[in-house]
């Protein structure tokens, strides 16, 4: 996934749950689906973030991870 595809909001999501968890996959993930699911970030629910290109469905999950590198990559 190319950088300039990955919403401004998605990366923020990202380096938020990174924040709280560290980079350790799957704690990572599990951070990002309690975030998700409690709504921590800006409001943004499971439903929106997928609107944004991140879904946290275990079906995309090849997604999830290369956006999630993506944003390590930068750290």
């Amino acid at each position: 996934m190319p950088m300039e595809t990955l919403n401004p909001v998605a990366h923020d999501f990202i380096l938020f749950c990174i924040h709280r968890q560290g980079k350790e996959w799957p704690a990572l993930y599990d951070e990002m689906c309690w975030v998700a699911g409690h709504r921590l970030f800006r409001g943004l629910g499971y439903a929106e973030l997928r609107r944004l290109g991140l879904s946290l469905a275990l079906t995309n999950i090849e997604d999830t991870i290369r956006m999630v590198d993506i944003v390590t990559s930068e750290e």
